[in-house]
């Protein structure tokens, strides 16, 4: 079992999240605590007021809201009755008990998992402490109903998996196959999540791999202009498909501003994986003068390796980008430097016009959809959240359209 404590201010924003879900028809609130009634007979209005009723309390603490992640092995068969149970012991043994809190079953991932939204503010008005709540309190208690409960251990599952959560369901989007928003979600979490990306056609030379991509609209569009971006479903010819589901209705709000502040990140996250990937584009290539595109391609992909090859309108290569699928690192291959760039690959190459290698044919092998399953999700961000209470705030689309009408008409009345 893996447990994340994530903290806030907003209270509305956590319950928003979860309800939503539950209307898109992936969760389900199967418990409470001192809400005073079933769960099914719960408005959203009454679990909100529940809530204020103990926020109210104290105006001066900054976190007020706490979502918590409670996540099991796949091959786990959870009853609900049994989740319950592990819910309400954990929330006993991280001081959470006589707290109110709603407990939420997600269906939209690969592995069984639970959320729980509550607060830490009590009924005297004093605040539970957070501060190293994951490590300390927590990790205890997860160990604790680990045993108790015969769960199968986070130390159990291979290297760093007691640090990270296993990653969503990203097998390769099929449109019309599933529910679009439900399926580009999953893919643009998991994704920007774990990979080191430092521009958005690197974000979708990733994307692409699983039939997605990061749409910011043509060039002096009106969605361009306002630094805008959507994501979409494409078929295996690169074709967008589907509707458009806009970034800031993702969990985590994947938008461009969001995925700018993570490009200088990255860019210095990324810069001990890059001596791995010169290593392998150089065995790739070998000793000989010339190699086929297509030799090329295939031995890049045996070490996990996707390489994707820009081309204008005519045809002509202007850039190359590799994708290491192992340490989930992306360039171009002028930032490997210059034997790696556009020019110099395409040199030593044979076959480049008649070797037609689609999109499609270099999309990640089955080995390489089990090695990202299996191998670290972004162990830097992860091991953070595992570990620290963060300060998020979880604010829904609605709640940030009202907060820019109000702006607009304060800016309005100050004419």
């Amino acid at each position: 079992m893996v447990a994340k404590v994530n903290s806030g201010k907003n209270i509305l924003g956590l319950l928003n999240y979860n309800e939503n879900k539950v209307k898109e028809g992936v969760a389900k609130c199967i418990h409470e605590n001192q809400f005073g009634c079933n769960v099914d007979k719960l408005t959203f209005k009454e679990k909100l007021k529940t809530f204020h009723g103990y926020i109210n309390r104290n105006h001066r603490a900054r976190t007020k809201a706490v979502h918590i992640s409670l996540n099991f092995d796949p091959s786990e068969k959870l009853s609900n009755e049994i989740l319950n149970e592990i819910a309400t012991k954990y929330m006993d043994k991280i001081g959470f008990g006589n707290q109110p809190y709603l407990v939420y079953q997600h269906f939209d991932a690969g592995h069984p998992h639970i959320h729980i939204v509550t607060t830490n503010i009590q009924q005297n008005g004093k605040r539970i402490v957070l501060y190293n709540i994951g490590r300390n309190q927590s990790e205890k208690a997860r160990k604790q109903l680990e045993k108790e409960y015969k769960l199968i251990k986070a130390e159990g599952r291979g290297k760093h998996q007691s640090e990270i959560v296993k990653p969503v369901d990203v097998q390769r989007a099929i449109y019309g196959k599933s529910e679009t928003k439900r399926t580009i979600s999953n893919i643009v979490r998991f994704v920007t999540m774990s990979y080191k990306y430092t521009s958005v056609p690197e974000l979708n030379a990733v994307l692409g791999q699983f039939n997605v991509i990061a749409d910011v609209g043509k060039e002096g569009s009106q969605m361009n202009l306002k630094k805008g971006l959507v994501y979409r479903l494409i078929d295996d010819k690169g074709k967008k498909v589907g509707v458009a589901i806009k970034a800031s209705s993702i969990y985590g709000k994947p938008t461009l501003a969001y995925l700018q502040k993570q490009h200088k990140l990255n860019a210095a996250l990324r810069k001990p994986h890059r001596d791995r990937l010169i290593k392998c584009v150089k065995e790739a290539l070998g000793n000989k003068g010339k190699i086929t595109k297509s030799s090329f391609i295939k031995s890049l992909n045996k070490e996990s390796v996707l390489v994707l090859f820009r081309q204008n309108d005519e045809g002509r290569i202007y850039g190359i980008t590799f994708v290491d699928n192992k340490t989930k690192v992306v360039f171009n291959g002028s930032d490997l430097g210059k034997a790696y760039g556009a020019k110099a690959i395409v040199e030593r190459l044979t076959k480049v016009d008649s070797d037609k290698v689609s999109i499609s044919d270099q999309h990640i092998t089955t080995s390489t959809h089990q090695q990202i399953r299996d191998t670290d999700l972004g162990i830097e961000q992860t091991v953070r959240e595992l570990t620290d209470a963060r300060a998020t705030d979880f604010v829904s689309p609605d709640a940030a359209t009202r907060k820019r009408r109000k702006k607009r008409k304060k800016k309005g009345h100050s004419l």
